[in-house]
């Protein structure tokens, strides 16, 4: 069987990091992820997608990580129940971070706290969207676009390759 999730998103805010009884460091935190098509309204649509990670990822994460940081998550998705104080079933769906990663620079992340608020939607990097803004958005914010590049990277010109060589 597999169980493997791959997400990108920002932080909706800083990890919440705690401790277990027997010392273990655990953290929780929300990933806002943006869908990759828009609504029949044309706005785009986010998920928030509750994740858990443990022991010393879980304490850099909550040292380095802080509300808006983009980040980078491989894990599993993870089920459980509990008995609440009302006495009733409550199911948790989660994802169990292994990995993390910081997606950009402590300087970039600096940069877009301090900007005045705006629509948090316009900050998030558009993906599968060919507009080819790239160079020209990456120097007017500093954080790169993360468009697909659909122009050919060859120039136009062709390129000669023989038979011999290939290496099959």
């Amino acid at each position: 069987m597999i169980n493997n999730v791959v997400l990108v998103g920002r932080l909706t805010k800083d990890p919440d990091l705690r401790y277990t009884s027997s010392g273990t460091a655990v953290a929780t935190f929300t990933l806002a992820v943006n869908r990759n098509f828009s609504s029949q309204n044309g706005e785009k649509e986010t998920d928030f997608i509750n994740c858990v990670i443990w022991r010393k990822s879980a304490e850099i994460l909550a040292n380095y990580a802080k509300k808006g940081s983009l980040i980078g998550v491989t894990g599993r998705i993870q089920t459980r129940n509990y008995e609440n104080q009302q006495g009733q079933r409550v199911y948790v769906t989660e994802v169990v971070a292994e990995n993390f990663q910081l997606l950009e620079s402590r300087a970039a992340n600096e940069q877009r706290r301090s900007a005045p608020s705006e629509d948090f939607s316009q900050n998030q990097p558009s993906f599968g969207n060919s507009n080819n803004q790239n160079q020209s958005n990456q120097k007017t914010t500093g954080m790169p676009n993360f468009d697909r590049d659909t122009s050919d990277p060859f120039g136009g010109s062709s390129i000669d390759i023989s038979d011999d060589d290939l290496p099959f």
